[in-house]
């Protein structure tokens, strides 16, 4: 099934994982995968590495998913270092596994700056990807998006342009990038509408467990961290049974925040945690079912619940 068919029955809660190393087997993840199996996602996203570097694993692993557990994938897909013959042959694979959904990316660059992948590439924009997948295949695509801007824009305005771009080149769904402050993405919904790009957005959420691993993505990805939160990494980042209590429940606040709001969707960060997205899930679950009755009493009738 294609992901944007989900969201007529919203609010959709997603997982994300990320595959083992390319020099690690690939049954290192099978165990989360089996583990988040029975959360009953409505897709399970599998990442990609800096330059393409895991992208056999990507493939394979959204292929059990698919296959193996009946779960819709979403394999990432990212452009950097690739050609359209490259990108033609990964769909080809996908196809082949039949996984109907990418998330269409640029990509980061690789860590030790190879030239030879900059060389390669011949897409300067995943907008430029998003319209070579849209005139080749069928696949229903998602695309990225930035409620605080994507780190390397000048401004918000260009960040959105790029947006559009992605929406008018055939985007299907949005997912954003994480963030902490809920109002943030409040604001950037408004922006998106102002902006006339319609797609459903699914707001991603992690868990924070690692004091250090949050501020090492936080300053890769230019994500803020409010005074809330960062309080609670002053207090608890010391101590990791502590942290990761307080993190999951800070991260079960926002998705419930979201929820009540109507946002279309919950991605959360996984972090191939299962035990965390398990409690999560379990906590939200019930009100995961009572907006996702409210949305189709809402639709069926055109009048809302609430009076």
């Amino acid at each position: 099934m294609k992901i944007k068919e989900l969201f007529k029955n919203k609010p959709v809660i997603s997982l994300e994982i990320f595959p083992p190393k390319p020099e690690s087997p690939i049954n290192t993840i099978l165990d989360t995968i089996a583990a988040l199996s029975d959360l009953n996602p409505g897709f399970i996203s599998v990442t990609y590495g800096a330059g393409g570097s895991s992208r056999a694993h990507t493939v394979n692993i959204a292929g059990i998913i698919k296959n193996n557990y009946k779960i819709e994938a979403l394999a990432h897909l990212t452009c950097i270092g690739s050609t359209k013959d490259d990108i033609d042959n990964i769909l080809k694979q996908l196809r082949e596994n039949k996984i109907e959904n990418v998330l269409a990316l640029r990509g980061d660059f690789p860590a030790d700056g190879n030239p030879d992948c900059l060389n390669q590439t011949q897409y300067k924009y995943a907008g430029d990807l998003i319209g070579h997948i849209k005139e080749k295949s069928d696949f229903c695509i998602g695309a990225a998006c930035y409620p605080e801007g994507h780190i390397e824009c000048k401004n918000r305005i260009e960040d959105l342009k790029h947006l559009k771009s992605k929406a008018d080149c055939g985007a299907d769904f949005l997912i954003t990038q994480l963030f902490f402050d809920n109002d943030l993405f409040y604001s950037f919904k408004e922006k998106l509408e102002i902006s006339g790009v319609d797609l459903p957005v699914s707001a991603g959420i992690m868990p924070v467990i690692n004091k250090n691993q949050i501020e090492r993505i936080t300053n890769l990805c230019g994500a803020s961290i409010p005074g809330k939160f960062r309080r609670i990494l002053d207090r608890y980042g010391d101590n990791p049974a502590a942290l990761k209590e307080a993190g999951t429940a800070y991260a079960t606040e926002q998705i419930i925040d979201l929820l009540s709001s109507g946002a279309d969707g919950i991605h959360l960060y996984t972090m191939n945690r299962p035990e965390t997205a398990r409690k999560i899930i379990s906590q939200i679950s019930d009100i995961r079912g009572f907006f996702s009755e409210q949305e189709k009493c809402y639709d069926s009738s055109n009048i809302p619940v609430y009076s």
